[in-house]
């Protein structure tokens, strides 16, 4: 069986600006242009662009379900218009005050164990970017090489780090 390689994404603060807190509604999410280049060059590298992201506001109401649905629709539209195309978009829905500790939450790895176990990827040619530690946390658990950026960083920037 073949496997996969793959760049598993964090949302906020990597493909769409960091707002510093949680992005609530359609008209704040705003998407970070300067990846789109990026992200094509490793999909056509192989990569799988698969996205982990923590979306707390949900159980705390700030938003709904729906609300997130067209943020991330408008993701997908907006990278499959520049020849990207996102595998999965995994998403935690817990916050730790409202719904105590949770397994899937960021440090923790099982959206990314699910996504390598689905996808048949190869841990040690894959990577986690993010800009948060518990993005590099949760990576090193699932086994994957984790890269910390500043919020709203050029991805090409840490190219370099991506074999």
């Amino acid at each position: 069986m073949r496997l996969n390689k793959a760049v598993f994404l964090d949302r906020d603060g990597v493909l769409n600006k960091e707002l510093g807190d949680y992005v609530c509604k359609l008209e704040d999410f705003h998407i970070l242009e300067h990846n789109f280049m990026a992200l094509k060059e490793l999909q056509d590298k192989g990569y799988l662009l698969i996205v982990i992201t923590n979306q707390g506001g949900l159980a705390k109401g700030w938003y709904s379900e729906s609300t997130l649905a067209k943020m991330h629709e408008k993701l997908r539209e907006t990278y499959q218009q520049h020849g990207v195309t996102f595998t999965e978009m995994y998403y935690c829905r817990h916050n730790p005050l409202y719904n105590g500790n949770c397994l899937c939450r960021k440090p923790g790895s099982i959206m990314l164990e699910k996504a390598i176990a689905r996808f048949n990827v190869d841990k040690t040619k894959s990577y986690f970017i993010g800009d948060r530690e518990r993005d590099v946390i949760a990576g090193q658990a699932a086994g994957v090489t984790g890269i910390l950026i500043d919020s709203d960083q050029p991805i090409s920037e840490v190219f370099h780090l991506i074999v």
